[in-house]
């Protein structure tokens, strides 16, 4: 059997180049030149060690040092799987140390550069969290938009109301509220709001889809789920997670038609992607993008 691999990031810094005397011509003495290997400059700033909360053994994987969280348990290959606060390698009871780690070093490019992906993943969606207030800024179909209180409630639709003022490259969601209302209502109303949206495009999008691809779907429910963007079942019930509306709709229509694509296939087999590619020639670049995405979980 293959084992099974999940992994994550990062590389570092190379030596430092040894000085070179300086140069004598006839009686004046010229400046070292100085040569510099090219080594990136992501490489040069990141830490030579990775260090896990729960981390039990470590392991120099080329010039890092991982410090990982080993498990045994039932199962019958290695397991590695990167979470955002590192690596964790699970093996079978009886699976020799040095197997487990000849396996690391043989995947280490894989694991560094997994560890590095998780932990810029992480750094972005630090910088996606909101801070619910008055003037707060999200994305919504891939487009900025601004927060504003409106106590008066001017506007006519209930809890919100987006609105693109003339000559503002900005939209606005008023929301009828006081100023100085706490940050968890804000918080509570806006995403109210974006519910209410994702449901509606999410129905449109599916009824859009689903023809194409000769399904027919029961139901949709929305998620909160926080690894997953979508889920099919045989009963041809579909869920999608509602912040997907803070995405461009080209990523929520790939979504869509990979859950959909589901109902014919309950697996990720040739025979499931052929059907994504049938209405969806450049899923892959979608996709890719989809596992840039940063969008703010848990506020």
């Amino acid at each position: 059997m293959q084992r099974f691999v999940q992994l994550a990031l990062d590389f570092l810094t190379g030596p430092e180049p040894v000085p070179k005397p300086p140069v004598v011509t006839g009686r004046s003495v010229q400046p070292p030149v100085d040569v510099v290997s090219a080594v990136p400059l992501a490489d040069v700033l990141e830490p030579a060690v990775w260090h896990h909360p729960r981390a039990n053994r470590q392991l120099r994987l080329g010039a890092c040092e991982v410090a990982y969280e080993f498990k045994r348990g039932k199962r019958r290959t290695i397991g590695l799987s990167v979470r955002a606060e590192g690596l964790t390698v699970s093996a079978p009871r009886w699976t020799p140390v040095g197997e487990v780690e000849a396996l690391l070093r043989d995947k280490s490019a894989w694991v560094l550069e997994k560890l590095r992906e998780t932990r810029q993943r992480s750094q972005a969606l630090d910088q996606a969290r909101i801070v619910w207030q008055d003037g707060a800024l999200f994305d919504f179909l891939g487009d900025r938009v601004c927060v504003r209180l409106d106590p008066t409630h001017a506007f006519a639709a209930a809890g919100g109301a987006l609105e693109r003022l003339p000559g503002e490259d900005m939209a606005v969601l008023r929301l009828g509220l006081s100023h100085g209302t706490e940050e968890s209502r804000i918080r509570d109303a806006a995403q109210a709001w974006l519910m209410r949206q994702a449901q509606a495009l999410f129905v449109q999008r599916l009824d859009h889809f689903a023809p194409q691809l000769g399904v027919r779907y029961t139901r949709l429910r929305l998620s909160s789920a926080g690894t997953r963007w979508g889920s099919a079942s045989a009963d041809g019930s579909i869920r999608l997670n509602w912040r997907l509306i803070h995405l461009p709709i080209d990523l929520i229509d790939y979504v869509v038609v990979h859950e959909l694509s589901h109902l014919l296939h309950m697996d990720h087999s040739p025979r499931f992607w052929a059907v994504v590619a049938g209405v969806m020639p450049d899923h892959a670049e979608r996709r890719r993008a989809l596992k840039r995405a940063a969008v703010p979980l848990g506020d």
